[in-house]
């Protein structure tokens, strides 16, 4: 390789009470993807927003082309070439397309008016170098997850990027797009932009990246040739210790164990399409499919947030009506979305506040709510979740992914819901927190609750689940027993359009 093109030597950063970086080294090279990992709270987000000047650095030493810098606001970085493609995308919803790439960077006429056709013509030939049709006088509003993240990108290598930072970069995409994705990066590569890649998702690292490097708790733990290093020596670099991700082998539910959700021909939208399952006390039920097989839709409809068109509902045995989230909830169901941070929590309020929130009635006390009860209550959730948090009065917003998700399932707990659907429980968050969530839910079902768990990740589903239903465009296409199931089995009824077929081979 070339000289690098950046260097980060001995950076540190401190926040009131917390050394969030601790002489933190990273380098780049012009044309590499090189992977920056560790857990939730790792330091790697605080290390980029040095670098992209979000945050002022305490000390160390940035180098740039050989040329040390130290920015003061993001619009300095990039206008250096220095741009970073966050997880939680940025843009102006109500503007088109074109608008949100120029956006600050804007083509004037001779009259001092924004050049609308020129927008729209540069955003094409950006479009064109990515390999995407995506119409720039769309709304970024219409696009999907996946289109929204390709304005991102052009909107990065418009800046004439010398250097992208990639921030869980397929956190909400298809396997489609996550393979769009990774040409461009390597489109990028060829033009020899330097690629930094933050990404949870092991199985990425291996295909996208030239090297690793790995932080923990705030500290450089080293750095590795991604092709030399296996994913167990990764994992051990993240979290000082070896994580077993072995498929169930096993289900952990009697077989005589009651059913406590019974769905019947249930029908919603243009999504959901004569669904029937069942679940048990006890069980983790896998609900698996590829994108746009409905599973979101399905369990929005039985928790109330989307209407039934048809169908039936009984809760241990008896025939229910769920007309929207509040019946749900009361009849003892707990849903965590996918989208923790849209329909999850409330980001600006406390940890004590998001859990209390759906069980205020039991801390109302003389019509007053007694805040003293809630935040006794929430100290208890705390320590059992082990949400790592200077106390329970911290904003969510200044929590880890990781906490966060916690957070949503604590404050389902402490509404003692006995049915807990949980949609990419998770999505976005490193692999140690993932272990305690996996912990937990086998904690949840041992105690007698029972839970739904969406997951688009293969191994996740095949370690955590104890029986399996399939779902492909709508309909439920088969179940498989944990013990029969495997990853092709699974692929087969994902794929098998129509829904007649009930088993396989």
């Amino acid at each position: 390789m070339n000289s690098t093109i950046l260097e980060m030597k001995k950076i540190s950063k401190g926040f009131p009470g917390v050394q969030a970086l601790l002489d933190v080294n990273f380098d780049l090279y012009p044309g590499e993807v090189h992977a920056l990992m560790g857990e939730n709270g790792a330091g790697k987000s605080t290390l980029m927003k040095i670098l992209t000047g979000v945050y002022v650095r305490d000390r160390g030493i940035i180098t740039l082309d050989g040329e040390e810098v130290e920015y003061k606001n993001p619009k300095e970085a990039q206008n250096d070439g220095v741009v970073i493609v966050q997880q939680e995308l940025s843009m102006m919803e109500d503007l088109t397309v074109a608008e949100n790439i120029f956006i600050g960077r804007e083509i004037m006429t001779k009259r001092g008016l924004i050049d609308d056709q020129k927008l729209i013509q540069k955003s094409k030939e950006l479009f064109e170098r990515l390999g995407v049709d995506i119409d720039p006088t769309v709304k970024v509003g219409e696009l999907t997850v996946g289109n929204q993240q390709m304005v991102e990108i052009a909107k990065a290598i418009n800046t004439d990027a010398k250097i992208i930072v990639f921030d869980e970069p397929t956190a909400a995409l298809s396997s489609n797009e996550i393979e769009e994705l990774f040409v461009i990066i390597r489109d990028l590569k060829e033009q020899g932009i330097g690629v930094v890649y933050i990404s949870h998702r092991m199985e990425e690292i291996g295909i996208i990246t030239d090297r690793v490097t790995v932080l923990r708790d705030g500290e450089y733990v080293g750095t590795v040739e991604t092709e030399l290093t296996s994913k167990e020596d990764i994992i051990q670099m993240m979290v000082g210790r070896t994580l077993l991700e072995e498929p169930k082998q096993k289900s952990n539910v009697d077989k005589n164990a009651p059913i406590v959700l019974e769905v019947k021909n249930l029908s919603a939208g243009p999504m959901v399409k004569n669904v029937n399952f069942n679940l048990k006390k006890g069980e983790i039920l896998g609900f698996a499919g590829l994108m746009g097989a409905g599973r979101t839709e399905t369990v929005r409809a039985i928790f109330g947030a989307d209407p039934i068109d048809t169908g039936e509902i009984y809760i241990n045995g008896e025939k229910v009506e769920i007309n929207n989230t509040l019946d749900a909830v009361e009849l003892g169901i707990g849903y965590i979305s996918e989208d923790r941070k849209r329909y999850g929590i409330l980001t600006e309020y406390t940890i004590a506040d998001n859990i209390a929130l759906p069980s205020l009635d039991k801390f109302i006390k003389n019509h007053l709510i007694d805040e003293k009860n809630i935040i006794k209550e929430a100290n208890i959730a705390k320590e059992k979740m082990d949400i790592r948090a200077s106390s329970v009065n911290q904003l969510v917003k200044n929590l880890s992914g990781g906490n966060q998700q916690k957070v949503v399932i604590a404050k389902w707990l402490a509404k003692d819901s006995e049915i807990l659907i949980l949609d990419e429980p998770t999505r976005g968050i490193d692999i140690g927190a993932k272990t305690e969530i996996y912990d937990l839910m086998n904690e949840l079902v041992a105690a007698g609750k029972s839970i739904i768990m969406i997951s688009s990740e293969m191994e996740e589903i095949l370690r955590m689940s104890d029986r399996i239903a399939v779902l492909c465009e709508g309909n439920l296409t088969g179940e498989l027993l944990i013990e029969e199931a495997t990853q092709e089995k699974v692929l087969t009824l994902a794929t098998m359009r129509n829904g007649d077929e009930n088993n396989v081979e």
